[in-house]
């Protein structure tokens, strides 16, 4: 980054990209190790806050794509990670349910993404995380809300 324009490091927008390209590779890296792909841990963890959810409220929570989500609910159930059962309010969709496995591949990348926050933060005091994510949070919120 030192190389980079004074202009350029003085953009916030420009920061962000270069810190979200590394946040990106040191995530990949540590689901790759794990035969995981970071989509699992977004779709476990949605259903794990929500309860049993449809493949259309998994991509709207997750904002992962509506045919990305098929093709993670298809390789987690096949995992035994997950399980679809059809929704008793209206039998057209399938609800998606996180099983006992689920629930244990869930605490473990949760425990590999807590590992990778730990590493790409590692410059910061612990206030500084917290600030840092705080005011992220803030800027995506108010984008996206």
């Amino acid at each position: 980054m030192s190389t980079a324009p004074v202009r350029l490091r003085g953009k916030a927008s420009w920061l962000v990209n270069q810190a979200a390209t590394v946040a990106h590779r040191l995530a990949m890296d540590e689901f790759a190790r794990s035969g995981a792909r970071r989509y699992h841990y977004g779709i476990l963890a949605a259903i794990d806050e929500n309860g049993p959810s449809s493949q259309a409220t998994l991509s709207r929570s997750t904002g992962i794509d509506r045919s990305d989500v098929v093709a993670v609910i298809n390789e987690l159930a096949d995992a035994g990670h997950v399980e679809r059962a059809p929704d008793p309010a209206d039998g057209r969709r399938n609800l998606i349910t996180l099983t006992a496995t689920g629930v244990q591949r869930l605490q473990h990348l949760e425990d590999q993404v807590t590992a990778t926050q730990d590493l790409f933060l590692a410059p910061l005091e612990p206030a500084e995380r917290e600030q840092l994510t705080r005011l992220l949070a803030r800027l995506v919120d108010h984008h996206h809300g």
